[in-house]
């Protein structure tokens, strides 16, 4: 079997080499970007990059994904580093993975199905603007807190429209150039004229945009000193030399804080919504896969789970199935998950041995990758296909996003799914009967499965029978009656005979014929 499986790898590594290469390109500066985002030291991103690609890969059943430090979990991840500090969110990350990896053995891969679309969509669009009102700081060189809590409305009242203003209004000229640049490109690699050239579409746009940042920046401290971007804007990775050098400045979780409720809290959040991050990638990887192939979703739980602990246990940030780095490695032709591998086996070595390159590059370059992927994230289109759907799709999008917004991840998450519930039960309790009429006959449908939240509309609808009437009572569609529902049918027939009533059911087990009550032919 071993022998098979390594021909069926070695069958496609012509392929899986040189996307692997594009995919380690894109991740370099999403890894960095993120951990920055996050309030976390830059190397925990290239660790959770690296286990991403060196573990998650191999344990994993898709042979397309490609998994890291996602954006989605900036939120939770900053203001975890915030109020418990980076050792005790390293522990919430490694606990968060072994709950990850009980929820693939108890088979919760279909968990995403419970979860509102629009629910969904509305904490990516969520993120996506919190991602933009964080990064513009590191965008304009602004030298504040950049990392405050990734809240809408800060604790003190201060919002960060007040805050976005201070940072406007102190500003590097370098950093600024470099950030509206590095845009430019990203915008133009996504149009045709990059696209259409082969040579220029290998090269990825952001790492264009890094390799730009760091070329002006070179340039800015030879020729014009006032332009260059200060070291305290650029990537800051320790100096690593080596093997050695590398194990030295891993981190590791603070245990002591395994009674600290908040921490379980915290590792729930990521599990969850972790969870739900990769399931939803993994959908999309499924669908843009020329082979079709179907990742199993109980197995790639598992994968995360493991993944989650060793990079939390390691230093690194939360990992999740990602879809631009996945959609990167498909449009560079890979065929399996060698692809992946060979991403988190460059990200370690440029860890171990390219550390000083790597502090070169200005953290306006991704800032601006960031900022894009934000945009991706809450596009206006998107705003505009929800109202489209209608109110039932667009109130829960829109509450999602503002609860989020105005206070934090998680209870912006449940409020928008109690909205989205409300708006559910309501089509339940509109659709579930119709009753039509024709002179004195009635004819009440049971248009499907009815419970005991239907009561009072079904009360109200046999109000409206007229005395001296026939009323047939139909429940072919219904494959489930609440015994509410039954009893108080029940109960309406007992005194249908005091009416001139006469009923006839169709389809209606349970129900025994009473006073007047017609049996179906």
């Amino acid at each position: 079997m071993f022998r098979r499986h390594f021909d069926y790898y070695y069958r496609y590594l012509d392929h899986d080499l040189p996307a692997g290469v594009v995919v380690f390109l894109v991740a370099v500066p999403l890894c960095l970007g993120i951990a920055v985002a996050s309030g976390a030291p830059p190397f925990s991103g290239i660790i959770a990059g690296m286990i991403g690609g060196l573990v998650i890969s191999i344990l994993s059943g898709s042979q397309l994904s490609v998994s890291g430090p996602a954006a989605g979990l900036t939120v939770i991840v900053a203001a975890a580093v915030d109020k418990l500090g980076f050792d005790a969110m390293l522990l919430a990350v490694a606990l968060s993975g072994l709950m990850q990896l009980a929820m693939g053995f108890l088979r919760a891969g279909v968990i995403g199905a419970f979860f509102p679309s629009a629910v969904i969509k509305g904490m990516l669009a969520a993120i996506g603007l919190i991602l933009i009102m964080k990064q513009l700081p590191h965008a304009v060189g602004y030298d504040a807190d950049a990392e405050a809590d990734l809240s809408f409305l800060e604790d003190d009242s201060h919002t960060h429209l007040s805050f976005l203003w201070d940072a406007l209004s102190a500003f590097s000229t370098g950093a600024v150039i470099v950030s509206l640049v590095s845009v430019a490109i990203l915008l133009l690699w996504e149009t045709p004229v990059i696209k259409q050239r082969r040579v220029l579409s290998l090269a990825p746009g952001p790492l264009v945009a890094v390799l730009f940042g760091v070329l002006y920046n070179v340039v800015a401290q030879t020729l014009f000193p006032s332009l260059a971007i200060a070291s305290q804007h650029l990537v800051s990775l320790p100096a690593i030399f080596g093997p050695m050098d590398f194990a030295r400045e891993l981190s590791f979780p603070d245990f002591a804080r395994l009674i600290d409720i908040q921490i379980y809290v915290t590792a729930a959040t990521l599990a969850l919504v972790g969870s739900l991050e990769t399931l939803l990638s993994l959908e999309a990887v499924d669908k843009l896969d020329p082979l079709k192939r179907t990742a199993p979703t109980n197995r790639e739980l598992k994968a995360q789970g493991v993944g989650n602990f060793l990079s939390g246990v390691l230093g690194g940030l939360p990992i999740t199935a990602v879809i631009v780095r996945s959609s990167a490695n498909i449009d560079a032709g890979a065929h399996t998950k060698a692809a992946s591998f060979v991403h988190g086996l460059l990200l370690l070595l440029s860890a171990m041995f390219l550390s000083s390159l790597l502090n070169m590059i200005p953290l306006a370059c991704l800032a601006a990758v960031l900022i894009l992927t934000g945009y991706k994230l809450a596009k206006p289109t998107l705003f505009m296909q929800q109202y489209e759907k209608g109110f039932n799709q667009f109130a829960p999008f829109a509450v999602t996003v503002g609860a989020i917004l105005l206070t934090d991840l998680l209870k912006g998450m449940a409020i928008g799914m109690a909205v989205g519930l409300f708006f559910v039960l309501r089509a339940n309790y509109h659709s579930a009967f119709t009753l039509t009429r024709d002179g004195r006959n009635y004819l009440l449908r049971l248009q499907k499965d009815v419970s005991f939240l239907n009561k009072a509309q079904l009360r109200s609808l046999l109000e409206n029978i007229e005395n001296n009437s026939y009323l047939v009572i139909d429940g072919t569609r219904a494959n489930f009656i609440d015994q509410d529902i039954m009893e108080t049918i029940q109960d309406f027939i007992k005194a249908a005979s005091d009416y001139d009533i006469r009923v006839e059911l169709k389809e209606m087990r349970g129900l025994e014929p009473v006073n007047g009550l017609v049996p179906a032919q």
